[in-house]
This record gives structure tokens, C-alpha cells and sequence, in this order.
């Protein structure tokens, strides 16, 4: 029971710095390894395996990213890990959203209070190149 708590604080502070992200903090600086550290490794783990201090409090197995071009295969599918990091696709076998939809958590906010997607965009696209750099045969 301690451990469901302890996972369900680490995954509060992971969203609440998530939230706080979209609002304040600008992260275009932000290499796709420093963004996969601050918002992915809680649940898919250091090494992108599935293995986050999150990974367990979840219903369904948080995927390996380390393997997504082996399970497609042979070649990463950067237009598809784009539209599900962004939240415009869900994986059929999730059924539910539980991952944030980072394309709205790395909008910034323009002068006329609209959200600014051309930052979401870099920031995931960031993520994306990362992700593709880091595959397993």
C-alpha cells in the first residue's frame, strides 16, 4: 500500500510540474533528452524500457521505447510517435488517454492568450529525434 502512495505522489509531482510547465518555464532550450528526463521518465523509466517508479500504479504496461522500431519492423514511425505524444493519437490497445497530452502541457501561451502549438510542435519533435536515437535492434 505504501508503494501505490509513494507512486501516486511521484506521479502527482510529475504532473504538477507538467502543468506548471505549459504555464510558466520555457523549455526551448531543452534538448529531447533533458524533455524525455523531466516528463517521460517517471513512468517509462531512465532507459525508456517501461520501467518508471510510476510504471507499476498504472492498469496497462507502460511500453519500452526502446523498442518501437523493432516492434514496427525495423523502422520508427516518426510521424505516428509525433501524433500520440501530441495527444492527436491514442494506441488502440490504451483504450484511455493515461499519458498527457503533451501537445497541450508544451503549448506556450501567445500575447492574445491563444495557445501557441508551434512551441508543442518543437518540443515533441525534440522528443520524437531522441526517441529515434535511442532504439535497440
Amino acid at each position: 500500500m505504501r508503494i501505490r502512495f509513494a507512486a501516486f505522489g511521484l506521479l502527482l509531482t510529475t504532473l504538477g510540474a507538467t502543468a506548471t510547465a505549459a504555464q510558466a518555464p520555457d523549455f526551448s532550450s531543452y534538448s529531447g533528452a533533458d524533455l524525455y528526463k523531466r516528463f517521460c521518465s517517471a513512468c517509462h523509466g531512465a532507459k525508456a524500457e517501461g520501467d518508471g517508479p510510476v510504471a507499476a500504479s498504472f492498469k496497462i504496461m507502460v511500453p519500452d521505447l526502446t523498442r518501437i522500431a523493432k516492434r514496427q519492423g525495423g523502422k520508427f514511425p516518426d510521424e505516428r510517435i509525433h501524433r500520440i505524444i501530441d495527444g492527436r493519437q491514442v494506441p488502440a490497445p490504451h483504450g484511455s488517454r493515461e499519458m498527457p497530452i503533451w501537445g497541450w502541457e508544451f503549448a506556450t501561451v501567445a500575447k492574445d492568450g491563444t495557445p501557441d502549438l508551434a512551441t508543442s510542435d518543437l518540443l515533441v519533435a525534440r522528443l520524437v529525434e531522441y526517441l529515434r536515437g535511442i532504439q535497440k535492434p
